[in-house]
């Protein structure tokens, strides 16, 4: 009877609490959902649109008559920005340009804060300066004839093994007759390109089974969250309450073959480093890393900070690029007029004796405008990568707390817009962050090699890329 006395007595005092809790908010702090106990404005996101963030934002920005949407995520200050011209300037603002200190982070880099994607500051700069440098030297972001040429085999043996049919046991898991799967069917290329640039080197067809792997791994890891981390994120303990339920399992198992395959390609090169001469890029790294450890007695540069830049650079191309032509091959399939201007264009400019090279692409405008336009129309990560404000600041009108979550919506950008947010940052479709970073170096690397396989898919014969398309079943 006590106890019940004091429940009734208590009840209004817990009520007012979290209804004051509710709607409790930062000075000049952006309109948006109130806050439920522990997650705070999570669950309501979702329930405007489980399956596309991006898209419940845009609901919530129209029902708060706001370009800007403010929320609590758990214990974050969250900001999501609607408005292309706020977008934009949000992607090139330094303050702007931190990064959330997420479970999702610290899981893919043995708890550390490693990698490129996931880190900020002077660490960020020095590790991102000195990969694009030397990376550069062996063809990434820019025209390169052995890593062209290494392209152009890759995507030989695509085409082959669909007309030719499968020589190995993993291939059949891929093609089956008149069926192929995507989106992993088209990862060989991209994958193989980036263990050039790293070591000099490629897999062999036998060994593609291998680089699906890596494929599916970075599949399954991009799948096992979303734009703001799932529920895990914000709440963490609950990975040893639901390990399954909360992607936690999936995450683990995802990043697993991407960190212990990198982990193997590294120390591998270790075992046989010699400080006078580099092979790739991994050998000018760990002369580095020698260097500084001789000179200074502590360095950035570490064999783990390796393996992890090499898993940040490898991840778009091992689930973006080959999702992008995955969506491409769909929206042919349905747009049939589009697919013959597309075979069209292919046709007058490579024809059928030689395949496509990257010298035929600026004689190739609709293909790459189709190519873009999949890009813009099925984002990968719509909302990109949380940034973090490192100090007070303002955008637009609204004050945005310091360690203030900062995302950029791309599906607010208009047709018109979205090439300008384009030059600044790859959140088309990579969801990359621009920091000065990725942008021109994977746009460069990426669009150009998709229209390389894009076009040796079509210009093998058109009743043979008609047969791929009819893959619709396999699409993701």
């Amino acid at each position: 009877m006590i106890s019940a006395v004091t429940f009734l007595i208590t009840l209004p005092f817990i009520i007012l609490y979290l209804v004051k809790n509710a709607y409790k908010r930062h000075p000049n702090f952006p309109p948006g959902p109130p806050s439920l106990p522990v997650y705070g404005a999570y669950w309501i996101i979702l329930a405007h649109s489980f399956n596309n963030l991006a898209d419940a934002f845009l609901k919530l920005g129209r029902r708060y008559k706001t370009g800007m949407v403010g929320c609590y995520l758990a214990a974050f200050p969250a900001v999501v920005v609607n408005d292309p011209a706020l977008v934009k300037e949000m992607l090139n603002r330094e303050e702007l340009d931190g990064r959330m200190d997420i479970l999702l982070g610290r899981l893919r880099s043995w708890w550390k804060k490693l990698g490129i994607f996931f880190v900020d500051g002077f660490f960020w700069h020095v590790q991102r300066r000195f990969s694009l440098r030397y990376m550069r030297d062996f063809g990434f972001g820019r025209r390169c004839p052995r890593l062209e040429a290494v392209l152009e085999q890759q995507a030989r043996d695509m085409v082959d093994m669909r007309i030719s049919g499968p020589k190995y046991a993993a291939e059949e898991e891929l093609v089956k007759g008149d069926l192929i799967h995507l989106p992993h069917f088209f990862a060989v290329p991209f994958i193989n390109g980036m263990l050039h640039v790293f070591g000099g080197t490629t897999l062999p067809r036998s060994d593609y089974h291998e680089l699906w792997t890596l494929a599916r791994g970075a599949l399954l890891f991009q799948r096992s969250s979303d734009d703001l981390g799932r529920a895990l994120c914000l709440t963490p303990w609950i990975k040893d309450l639901f390990p399954g339920w909360s992607g936690y399992n999936d995450l683990r198992k995802g990043n697993f073959y991407l960190q212990d395959y990198f982990s193997k390609f590294v120390n591998e090169a270790l075992e046989s480093h010699d400080e006078g001469h580099d092979r790739h890029f991994v050998d000018m790294y760990l002369t580095k890393m020698k260097e500084e450890m001789r000179e200074k007695g502590k360095t950035t540069y570490s064999v783990d900070q390796l393996v992890m830049t090499c898993v940040d650079y490898t991840f778009p191309a091992a689930s973006a690029v080959e999702q992008v032509l995955s969506f491409l091959v769909e929206r042919l399939l349905l747009q049939p007029e589009v697919q013959e201007k597309v075979h069209e264009e292919i046709d007058r400019v490579v024809g059928r004796a030689r395949p496509p090279s990257l010298d035929d692409r600026k004689n190739m405008p609709y293909t790459e405008a189709c190519i873009r336009e999949v890009m813009r129309c099925e984002s990968i990560v719509p909302l990109g990568i949380p940034h973090r404000a490192m100090l007070d600041t303002q955008l637009g009108q609204y004050d945005i707390p310091e360690v203030g979550m900062l995302l950029g919506s791309c599906m607010s950008c208009t047709e018109a817009c979205i090439r300008e947010v384009m030059r600044c940052e790859s959140i088309v479709p990579l969801g990359i962050p621009h920091r000065a970073m990725l942008d021109t170096q994977l746009g460069q690397y990426d669009i150009p090699e998709v229209g390389m396989l894009l076009g040796s898919c079509m210009s093998c014969t058109e009743a043979c890329f008609r047969e791929v398309m009819r893959s619709g079943a396999y699409l993701p």
